[in-house]
């Protein structure tokens, strides 16, 4: 491939185009209306335009993609995260217009895309699964006897699901046939299928994911875990590498299954399979995403693997280069989401224009970013700003370094999960490795960030106060008395 189409936007589009440069490979950029301007159009060797802002419009239309590789040259797409990722009939359309797509199989994605069918295929090989029902509930009565042998609580769960949309706790039995009606309910609104499966809940979860690549000569691999355990709304916030519970013994037996659930849809690409881990560091099957994730820098940092450039190769038809036993973790690697969101009123998205945008810098940081100084945050699209990612020679390295390179990130103009993740980096749970998916609803406080916000502004009302009384003494020959601000004033009376 000489020239590959990037079917996506923002950070995740410049970050493919960035490894596919050091490859030589032109890059052709497709963009809405909302993203006329955006920096990875201006980055990309072409750039297409495919329709109006909403998604539905133009991102999601897969033959506005492929027409957009007949009219450039492009022989392969890259699909990034999101969006057209792990559409199987998009992958079918590509394979009919003669095109590579950089991924999977359509195949893949199909039996991978739905939870039944892949907990079917991973029990080929032995996978351990959650306790629950293997086929989609057809009758109520006999989920309901079904759920009383697994042990309540229990959760339900869409076959088709995803970021905790048809999913529902049940605390008790007589409440099982009115949350079954709504989780089929909420799960037909958002995915078109209202297929519920039943899962004992595990409690006090962790959630580790492994990520896997494979070629199409039959080599299947594992890259270590992540732990994505800081979440809001069943999204993720905060991701790590290594994991600091695992030890080298579940982490070897997780990296095998990981291999076999790819393995039981002869799966080509880089994908990621997910596992809960109860409080007993026991591990059970979730589901695998047949794309590159959010969060694989900080595979990339540990393993110094450069994920997108495997996925080129391997979508040429090239063996993978490295073995198993050729690949050790080296260091650790933390992420942050920064989200246009505001933690201090329920991670609610906030849109607006970045008045102030200045990333930090220095030794272990890298930002993965799509936006810069003066630029808006459009409304139809994900929240996500940049991914932050740190790295060090050990977590608490790391760590300190992700404290460092939030106090150095400056936005303003909209709000940001910024604050949010410093809290996390400083909270003894996280710091001690003892946490699990319930972080924010057991230890987050949205008064902690407003006082911190209230903390930050006196501090920079009282040093825009020392600056003008220095200023006024340099004018006058001596300090005004009435230099103080109002404000401080009256903060200084509460």
């Amino acid at each position: 491939m000489q020239k590959i189409l990037i079917a996506n936007r923002g950070e995740i589009a410049l970050r493919v185009m960035r490894s596919a440069r050091e490859m030589g490979i032109k890059t052709v950029a497709v963009y809405s209306a909302a993203d006329r301007d955006a920096l990875h159009v201006r980055y990309a060797d072409e750039a297409v335009y495919i329709g109006e802002a909403p998604s539905n419009q133009s991102y999601l239309v897969g033959e506005k993609i492929i027409a957009a590789c007949q009219l450039t040259g492009a022989e392969g797409i890259h699909p990034g995260y999101g969006f057209l990722s792990e559409n199987a009939a998009f992958a079918r359309l590509v394979r009919e217009a003669g095109l590579i797509l950089i991924g999977p199989s359509p195949e893949a994605m199909e039996v991978m895309g739905n939870k039944l069918s892949a907990k079917a295929a991973a029990l080929k090989y032995n996978i351990p699964m959650v306790p629950g029902t293997e086929e989609a509930i057809k009758d109520i009565s006999e989920a309901k006897l079904r759920a009383v042998e697994v042990g309540f609580p229990i959760l339900i769960k869409a076959a088709a699901g995803g970021g905790g949309k048809g999913m529902r706790i049940v605390e008790q039995v007589e409440d099982f046939e009115e949350q079954m009606q709504m989780a089929v309910s909420e799960a037909t609104s958002a995915f078109g299928d209202g297929s519920v499966f039943i899962e004992r809940y595990v409690s006090s979860p962790r959630h580790i994911e492994i990520q896997v690549l494979g070629d199409t000569h039959g080599n299947i691999v594992h890259l270590f875990e992540r732990d994505c355990s800081v979440q809001r709304r069943h999204q993720k916030v905060v991701e790590e590498a290594p994991s600091s519970v695992l030890t080298p013994e579940i982490r070897q037996q997780m990296g095998k299954c990981a291999v076999d659930v790819a393995r039981s849809v002869n799966y080509t690409g880089a994908g990621t399979v997910e596992f809960i881990m109860d409080d007993q560091l026991n591990f059970y099957f979730l589901e695998m995403n047949t794309r590159l994730q959010v969060e694989h820098p900080v595979t990339e940092l540990i393993t110094g693997i450069d994920l997108v450039k495997e996925q080129i190769k391997i979508a040429r038809g090239e063996a993978i280069s490295f073995k198993q036993e050729d690949l050790a973790i080296t260091g650790h690697a933390i992420e942050l989401r920064v989200y246009a969101e505001d933690p201090a009123n329920n991670f609610l998205p906030d849109i607006g224009t970045l008045q102030t945008y200045i990333t930090p810098k220095g030794p272990g940081v890298r930002v993965d970013d799509g936006f810069e100084q003066g630029m808006e945050i459009p409304i139809y699209y994900d929240p996500m700003i940049a991914k932050l990612i740190t790295y060090g020679k050990d977590r608490s390295e790391a760590i300190a370094r992700m404290i460092r390179a939030i106090d150095e990130y400056r936005i303003t103009g909209i709000t940001t999960t910024l604050g949010f993740g410093k809290f996390v980096m400083q909270h003894k749970a996280f710091t001690s490795g003892e946490f699990d998916t319930h972080f924010v609803k057991e230890y987050f406080r949205q008064e902690v960030l407003l006082e911190s916000n209230e903390d930050e502004a006196m501090i920079a009302a009282i040093i825009m106060e020392k600056l003008l009384a220095e200023k006024t003494f340099q004018q006058n020959g001596k300090a005004s008395a009435e230099g103080t601000s109002a404000w401080v004033k009256n903060r200084k009376a509460l």
